[in-house]
């Protein structure tokens, strides 16, 4: 196995534990604190917009000039909008089968619909974030493998692995609410993020193999994460705002700040 997939590999593994730490807190705790999950999705978010840029989008514009002949801005807006177009199409896909399921099968059904609803729709999230990972350290292939390449790559699966805590609580509480038992609450949850290693696997085969579709690749995950972070991170970390108003916002402009201050600083 090429070595800088067996490290997006490792990687994914990292951000799969930490979505099974995070389904565990329902196992430790009846609920998880909410201040502190805001904060961290913050957090997350914040990581993952700064990461978009200098860790995915400006390296994909420096390839694109180099690499392809169609001019770089149609390149890397192509990528984005699609990677951020996957995942909407993702939650329109689980949207459907929900309402399908809902009409084939009616209200007795409810709760077995809610629960492979939510644990569908995060499962779904997770695979741009493993192939996020699995771009970011397959673009560090024939001689690109520096401090800061390595350090951005790890960044990012360091960011995806933040905001995978909260996803694994956010699967393995509302299931123990809906009846669940904790261990199957548990499984469930950190079952999420299994899909992380694959996605991340295939993402660095992609581009340590077909290395033309590097500057795409990039651009994809970024418009994913974008989406991400921008339609569920953000608006999740908010809902507490009336007792702190600006303890989440604290936590996005101190996750930028920590990505910023890496990328300069190595770069």
């Amino acid at each position: 196995m090429n070595y800088l997939v067996l490290l997006a590999l490792i990687a994914t593994l990292g951000t799969w534990l930490v979505t099974a730490l995070g389904a565990a807190t329902v196992v430790f705790f009846k609920s998880p604190n909410e201040k502190i999950m805001n904060f961290m999705l913050g957090f997350a978010s914040g990581v993952m917009i700064a990461a978009s840029f200098w860790s995915l989008l400006q390296p994909a514009i420096e390839w694109a000039e180099l690499s392809s002949q169609a001019p770089a801005y149609i390149v890397t807006t192509v990528g984005f909008l699609f990677g951020a177009c996957f995942l909407w199409g993702s939650d329109k896909i689980v949207t459907f089968t929900r309402r399908n399921a809902e009409r084939t099968h009616g209200k007795p059904n409810g709760r077995l619909n809610r629960i492979i609803m939510l644990v569908l729709s995060i499962t779904l999230h997770n695979i741009p974030e493993g192939l996020a990972v699995g771009v970011a350290f397959g673009a560090l292939q024939n001689g690109n493998f520096t401090t800061e390449g390595l350090m951005g790559a790890i960044t990012i699966a360091t960011g995806i692995g933040l905001q995978n805590f909260p996803e694994g609580a956010a699967v393995s509480v509302p299931l123990r609410r809906e009846g669940c038992s904790r261990k199957k609450s548990f499984l469930l949850g950190q079952a999420s993020g299994m899909v992380e290693p694959v996605a991340g696997v295939i993402g660095a085969l992609l581009i340590v193999y077909v290395e033309a579709i590097l500057p795409y690749a990039l651009s994809f995950a970024a418009g994913a994460m974008i989406l991400v972070a921008v339609h569920e991170l953000i608006p999740e970390c908010q809902k507490n705002q009336q007792e702190l108003p600006y303890f989440a916002t604290m936590g996005i402009i101190l996750g930028f700040a920590v990505m910023m201050l890496l990328d300069v600083m190595l770069g």
